[in-house]
């Protein structure tokens, strides 16, 4: 019996079995058998689902990042000048980063097609005062929400003035809102997509913690575990509080949409170096445990979740998220995996270790990443990674 000529197969059993493929790298290898089964097939595949975040990785070069695959244990390499060494990463949305550098510039950038586009810049936020790059040092003039001024120079509005950027869609959806945590008070702005500069979110919770996309609305938590509901469909915000009881223990709050559910994850962190370096006291902070709860709406109330099933939980500097360890291989259920947020990392290279990991919420035990369990990558020499998960869109 003769071998069948897999380029000769019909068109429609070819896009049947296209639309059947959930996971981007699949799609890049259906698209590379052969020419007929290439142009059979849309180029960019808008059916997929959201996919499991690789690990965005800036390495010590002016134009290259990598991005480790758990699902191959592989890392890939990028020419990425813009979201290189110097740059700051502070966010993760659908697949798009949100990038800063020593300019007021924010540009949010999708690693996988190169696109970009760029939102208003630091300069158009409603405490900036004034920018003025001929005032070498103290080019922002800042204002707290006391009223007290200060100065901030263009490295330190790169580090510090923003804590994280979310979206609520890909920027490629006309429709899409960003909403931005500032480091200092926790207060949060808002830009809608073509909107020339940012806006507070009147009556929303200071000490903001993390922010996450949901059903169509933002949900924000501070530091209290407190959520508050705000709804960008109408010209003016809409918040509204969810009245829980107070959660007084951990270091850092997470909101995570794990299917239908809104889960808080909350962080621990102990003292593992506390030393004087150049002059400076220098603290250093690692992970100790995680403890997770699901929102229960009809109290509403925190109930404390003793397993997470299947399910593996993402979290960091990008917009938290939880998928299926059945619908993936390379991850496992139960585990919290998580990336340093809160180090005063330098990003042109000289930071100290980022604290990141995988938690098992069962054994209650830190292991390493495989990137760089028995490897001979140095953790040292890194500058901080971030989830990122991948999106031709």
């Amino acid at each position: 019996m003769a071998d069948s000529d897999w380029t000769k197969l019909p068109s429609d059993l070819l896009q049947t079995i296209f639309e059947k493929l959930s996971v981007y790298a699949d799609h890049l290898r259906f698209r590379a058998v052969c020419r007929s089964w290439r142009s059979s097939v849309p180029k960019i595949p808008r059916h997929l689902p959201p996919q499991l975040p690789w690990l965005f990785i800036p390495l010590y070069h002016h134009s290259r990042c990598a991005l480790f695959n758990f699902s191959d244990n592989k890392i890939h390499f990028l020419h990425l000048p813009e979201a290189s060494l110097g740059k700051r990463r502070c966010g993760s949305s659908h697949g798009w980063l949100a990038v800063l550098d020593e300019t007021p510039t924010i540009l949010l950038l999708n690693p996988i097609t190169r696109a970009s586009l760029p939102l208003p810049p630091l300069s158009t936020f409603p405490n900036v005062v004034s920018f003025d790059y001929s005032r070498v040092g103290r080019e922002y003039v800042i204002r707290t929400p006391t009223g007290h001024i200060y100065a901030r120079n263009l490295r330190q509005m790169r580090d510090s003035f923003v804590k994280k950027i979310v979206l609520s869609s890909s920027p490629n959806q006309s429709d899409f809102s960003a909403v931005a945590i500032l480091n200092r008070s926790g207060d949060l702005a808002v830009c809608r997509s073509g909107a020339g500069s940012w806006t507070f979110v009147d009556d929303a919770p200071s000490d903001c913690e993390d922010i996450i996309f949901h059903d169509g609305l933002f949900y924000a938590v501070d530091k209290y575990g407190l959520v508050s509901v705000i709804d960008l469909r109408d010209l003016r915000p809409r918040v509204s509080p969810v009245t829980t009881a107070r959660q007084l223990r951990g270091d850092i709050q997470y909101l995570v949409k794990s299917g239908n559910e809104v889960l808080l994850v909350t962080r621990y962190l102990d003292i593992v170096n506390d030393a004087m370096d150049d002059d400076r006291r220098s603290v250093i902070y690692r992970t100790v445990r995680f403890e997770v709860f699901r929102m229960e709406w009809d109290g509403p109330r925190w109930e404390k979740v003793e397993s997470l099933d299947e399910m593996a939980v993402f979290v960091g500097e990008n917009s938290s998220i939880a998928f299926s360890a059945a619908d993936f291989s390379g991850i496992s259920g139960n585990c919290i995996y998580y990336t340093d947020d809160y180090s005063e990392n330098d990003y042109d290279g000289d930071g100290e270790e980022p604290d990141m990991g995988i938690f098992r919420l069962g054994l209650e035990s830190v292991e390493e990443l495989p990137y760089y369990s028995g490897s001979s990558h140095s953790r040292r020499r890194l500058l901080p990674p971030i989830w990122l998960s991948p999106n031709p869109c």
